[in-house]
């Protein structure tokens, strides 16, 4: 669609201390598609609805619903593929495992958002970071990334590495044929850079928390690094297809939220700027696990939708953050191993009687989001082992809900954020 509005050197340069410097190498952006790009000319009502509801739009009949996590490990289906593809790392990087895969909830449950299947670690090989996958330890990069000459190392991320995610994408787009949004993602900065910095997962971060004070350009060099390439991933998953990007900050909770302040929130700004630039019909969304000491700095970011977690009350988290913008979630993935509710036609006659069945979550939910801009969502991803009944009645109880009956006699309270 676009060239990248600056190569990652010179973005490094400038945060960087003057001694350092980086292989120049500057990474191609193909043309977004006329087919995949809206038509000046649309109707937004012709667009997916979890892409209106992320706008904010008025007028919407319910609100959409997806899963973090739908395609994973709780359906038997991905069990029986991953026995036949053993390896992480090829069933998320090979184009035929990930369509199929990315489609397995989609034929199962029919949510309003489909995501692309992947790791937010996958774009790492293409910036120079190679990376495994440990059975035991989860990712393992061998050669941490601590000192200048390693980050003067680093290159502009190589899309040519990465084809595979475009290839999908586009596949995905025409599979779902408008009748789902389909949804890319990204790591945030300080996410990924605590893969980077730490050598795979940690529960301290030592490592990345110290350099804040012992080596801070250093540690700037590498999100301001990490911030261009990201910028250049999220586009080239737009141009092939993505309809909406949710960026997963999710080790920013780990921050306290002055820190996360100083160290995170700049380089997801410097990410939403450049993607409102040259994508700005594309909708964003940040999730931060343990994100109810960020609510208000999230929305500074300039992303369209909030993600709240499950400890984080929607009716709170709405009051908050005020009605100017949009939010996700957020009901607790434990609760999708409670009892199934009552039949489907009992449920729909009064829903709000059936205090004990999942349903009575969701629509406590829906009403403390209010009648627009909301996604219903987990506030985390699905659990491993989730029945996949549960999943299914999750999603069919959300196509039962409307807002005019939730809403009946109510009128919406158009609520300012606290200051």
């Amino acid at each position: 669609m676009m060239p990248p509005t600056a190569t990652a050197t010179a973005v490094f340069l400038s945060a960087a201390p003057p001694s350092f410097s980086t292989r120049r190498r500057r990474s191609r952006l193909p043309a977004i598609s006329e087919s995949l790009s809206p038509s000046s000319s649309s109707s937004s009502s012709e667009e997916p609805l979890l892409v209106r509801a992320a706008r904010g739009e008025d007028g919407l009949p319910r609100p959409p619903a997806w899963m973090m996590r739908q395609a994973g490990r709780y359906m038997a289906e991905y069990q029986a593929l991953a026995k036949r593809h053993p390896s992480f790392r090829e069933r998320s990087e090979n184009t035929d495992l990930i369509v199929e895969i990315t489609l397995q909830p989609w034929r199962a449950f029919a949510p309003d958002g489909v995501i692309l299947f992947s790791d937010i670690l996958t774009p790492l090989p293409a910036i120079g970071v190679p990376f495994d996958i440990s059975d035991s330890k989860g990712p393992v990069i061998q050669s941490p990334v601590r000192s200048e000459e390693q980050v003067r190392e680093l290159v502009p991320i190589d899309l040519d590495m990465l084809q595979f995610v475009g290839e999908s994408l586009k596949i995905l787009r025409n599979e779902i044929d408008g009748k789902a949004a389909l949804l890319g993602f990204v790591g945030a900065p300080w996410t990924i850079a605590t893969y980077v910095v730490e050598g795979g997962m940690t529960n301290t971060y030592t490592n990345i928390k110290s350099m804040c004070h012992t080596a801070p350009d250093v540690l700037r060099g590498l999100l301001s690094h990490l911030a261009q390439a990201i910028s250049d991933y999220i586009i080239y998953q737009v141009n092939s297809g993505a309809q909406c990007i949710q960026i997963f900050d999710s080790w920013g909770g780990q921050l306290p939220p002055h820190v996360w302040e100083q160290w995170s929130k700049p380089y997801i700004k410097q990410i939403v700027s450049r993607i409102k630039k040259e994508c700005p019909h594309v909708p964003l969304v940040l999730y931060i696990n343990g994100n109810g000491g960020l609510l208000e700095r999230m929305k500074d970011t300039g992303v369209n939708v909030i993600g709240l977690d499950w400890t984080v009350d929607m009716a709170d988290g709405r009051r908050r953050l005020g009605n100017g913008i949009s939010v996700q979630g957020n009901v607790d993935p434990a609760f999708l191993f409670s009892p199934l509710p009552v039949l489907t036609d009992e449920i729909h006659r009064d829903p709000l009687k059936c205090c004990l069945s999942s349903i009575h979550l969701h629509v406590r939910v829906v009403k403390a989001a209010g009648p627009k801009g909301h996604i219903l969502n987990l506030g985390h991803g699905v659990l491993q082992k989730t029945p996949e009944e549960a999943v299914a009645h999750f999603f069919d109880v959300t196509r039962s809900l409307r807002y005019d009956s939730l809403f009946q006699g109510s009128v919406a309270e158009e609520l300012q954020p606290v200051a």
